[in-house]
């Protein structure tokens, strides 16, 4: 009984084993693959307060960094429910927890959660769940889109104006702007990750959503500690029925500039 037992515990081993290593070369793949059919816009819902979502945070950041493939568009939503749970995060905004609120709606579930994952508006994933997101982002990169997002920034003082071409639109779609710093840090000190030091990816800073067809430039104000260097913007289609996003892109302000 005591061999059968051991047995199994090596089993159980070699395949937590196998299954990380596998992991990790789909990571890489999506790191350095850049000739992919389509795009994926992953949106992270998360919270510092969560004592779950360190976990997800180090899956973006395991994503994100040295990442080579353009068409991986990361944004870390910090929702604000947890604010009255011990801890206030710095980087959570009201707009987040409704954007998360509306996903609920498109994806017909009964709750949000964190850390909570969606791929182009279409799947949602428990954030942590590294086989789980990097598989969805790796189908969502098989999906060839019929639709193309061009964005240009001009940067005003404390403003950004921006304008954006379209092919292939309906009229049920929007155009989602997210001012995005690619990093940051924290030093918890109440609340369920109290006395840790977390970092952060992709934290989106501040949120637009206008009409597609409006053609007008948009203007978006910067945050006062908003700098060329680590900060981007990343912009996509999104279907006001379902959620579904059919073409994304980014400015990177230092290549910009």
């Amino acid at each position: 009984m005591f061999i059968f037992s051991v047995a199994l515990i090596g089993m159980f081993i070699a395949m937590v084993a196998f299954s990380d290593l596998r992991n990790e070369k789909v990571i890489k793949h999506l790191q350095t693959t850049t000739d992919s059919k389509g795009f994926a816009v992953v949106e992270l819902f998360t919270s510092e307060g969560c004592s779950s979502c360190p976990p997800a945070d180090e899956l973006m950041s395991k994503i994100e960094k040295g990442n080579k493939n353009e068409r991986i568009y990361i944004l870390a939503y910090h929702v604000d429910y947890w604010d009255r749970q011990g801890w206030k995060d710095k980087f959570s905004d009201h707009a987040y927890s409704q954007r998360q609120e509306a996903y609920a709606n498109w994806l017909n579930l009964s709750s949000v959660y964190t850390p909570q994952l969606v791929v182009n508006g279409t799947y949602e994933y428990i954030g942590s769940d590294e086989h789980s997101v990097v598989g969805g982002i790796a189908d969502a990169l098989n999906q060839k889109s019929a639709t193309t997002l061009t964005l240009h920034s001009v940067r005003d003082g404390s403003k950004l104006t921006i304008s954006h071409e379209e092919t292939e639109v309906k009229k049920n779609t929007k155009l989602v702007l997210a001012l995005v710093e690619k990093d940051g840090e924290s030093n918890v000190r109440a609340g369920e990750n109290a006395g840790r030091k977390l970092s952060h990816v992709q934290i989106v800073r501040a949120l637009k959503e206008v009409a597609a067809a409006d053609k007008k430039d948009l203007t978006l104000d910067l945050p006062a500690d908003f700098a060329t260097n680590g900060w981007e913007l990343i912009g996509f289609l999104q279907n006001n029925s379902n959620g579904h996003i059919i073409a994304a892109t980014k400015v990177d302000f230092q290549t910009n500039n």
